[in-house]
């Protein structure tokens, strides 16, 4: 435990408020059976496997036809990998990416609590510097703050004390310090201490998140981008990724390794770095993208889906990418579009008759393939019957065997 004694070593004669003491103490478990280190580890694929295995079972029992974009004969009929090679090469991609978290958890350091409090109180400090520049400001528009701070200092001496530029003679604290004695040191303002708390537990992890959620997006766009105007990266990489025309939920990692270290899982990694998250907020936001994009592969455009909702990159946006006449399109993934928009990479013009087109040639396909396997079956059961009938005879013996035709044996049965 470190122990800091913040308030002690302030400047008394300051008129800005002293930073409190504070003690760090490790952060306690998320999950009192599990440490963070091993649940980080796991939790974005176990919600990997979760969040597929139930678009699996809608797809299997076929629970909601009238969102599916595709019928269940296109998912056999034009893709190219089987459902057995897919989640092989995923569980691969999920073991790169297990190590790839333990080595960024091992260059962290440990999770400390305890300094909320202080760090509150540093935002406060800020937010009372900032108002020094008010009077400032005013003065700019023709407002004299200190006569508007003398004329609201009875009724409203918060605000008053704000227009000043931040003087709250009135606000004091008690400061023990190593003597008996007792000093009177500056306190914050209730509304300081509200707006430092908002800024701290919720604009500041806000930013974190979308500038993690901007660079992953921006990452994702030029690599994936760059990946299918590069015919060696896409010939040796990306192309096993469009083995599948028509994507179902888990086969949202299903990529080359090193195109899913590339693009999933160093952008990742870097989106996480760069943003200063603290690790059990990267766990969130690890476990957040992986869903996101299981999403985008799940093959339904559900209206009730909340995944659907936040952007118009969802499932439907980024099939067409999936299809042979939008290969080239909608490059973005896995949140926003408006790489695609401003680059003019974005799918333009209807896609019902296209969808329909394929969807009939998949019918066609599985239908033929049906009527060659019972005509298989029948030529066959036609081939076994030519030995019974030979069998009938008496002792038959002919150098053509069961290649024999059977209206030929039926003549020398009877030659016999």
């Amino acid at each position: 435990m470190v122990f800091v004694d913040a308030m002690a070593n302030a400047t008394i004669v300051s008129d800005m408020p002293p930073l409190p003491a504070y003690s760090l103490e490790p952060m306690p478990r998320l999950l009192p059976f599990v440490s963070d280190f091993v649940l980080s580890l796991v939790l974005p694929h176990l919600s990997y496997w979760v969040v597929s295995g139930i678009f699996h079972v809608i797809d299997t029992l076929d629970l909601f036809p009238a969102y599916r974009l595709h019928t269940p004969e296109e998912i056999s009929a034009r893709n190219h990998a089987s459902r057995m090679e897919v989640a092989r090469d995923v569980v691969i991609e999920q073991i790169i990416q297990m190590f790839t978290t333990a080595f960024l958890s091992y260059t962290e350091p440990m999770q400390m609590t305890g300094m909320e409090d202080y760090d509150v109180a540093v935002w406060a400090q800020r937010i009372r510097l900032a108002q020094r520049a008010l009077p400032t400001v005013l003065g700019l528009v023709g407002l004299n703050a200190a006569a508007l701070a003398k004329t609201m200092s009875a009724s409203h001496p918060l605000l008053a004390g704000a227009l000043a530029g931040g003087q709250y003679p009135f606000l004091t604290t008690a400061l023990s310090g190593e003597s008996t004695r007792t000093a009177q040191v500056p306190a914050f303002a209730s509304w300081e201490l509200a707006l430092a708390k908002a800024i701290y537990w919720g604009v500041v992890p806000l930013f974190q998140f979308w500038f993690a959620v901007l660079f992953m997006d921006a990452w994702q766009y030029f690599w994936h981008r760059a990946m299918h105007l590069n015919r060696w990266m896409y010939v040796h990489w990306h192309s096993r990724h469009h083995r599948l025309y028509v994507p179902y939920a888990y086969g949202a990692l299903y990529n080359h390794p090193v195109e899913g270290f590339v693009l999933d899982t160093a952008g990742a990694g870097l989106a996480y770095k760069l943003s200063f998250m603290t690790p059990r907020m990267g766990m969130y936001f690890f476990v957040f993208s992986t869903i996101k994009t299981v999403d985008d592969h799940c093959g339904y455009a559900l209206p009730w889906d909340p995944m659907q909702r936040i952007t118009s990159n969802n499932a439907a946006y980024h099939d067409i990418h999936h299809q042979s006449w939008g290969i080239k399109t909608n490059f973005s993934q896995p949140f926003f579009t408006f790489w695609d928009r401003l680059l003019g990479t974005m799918w333009q013009g209807d896609t019902t008759l296209r969808y329909a087109r394929d969807r009939n040639a998949a019918a066609r396909k599985t239908a033929a393939a049906a009527a060659a396997k019972a005509n298989g079956n029948s030529n066959g059961s036609a081939k076994t019957a030519v030995p019974s009938t030979l069998a009938s005879g008496s002792d038959l013996k002919t150098t053509t065997g069961s290649k024999l035709p059977v209206g030929a044996a039926n003549e020398t049965v009877k030659a016999q």
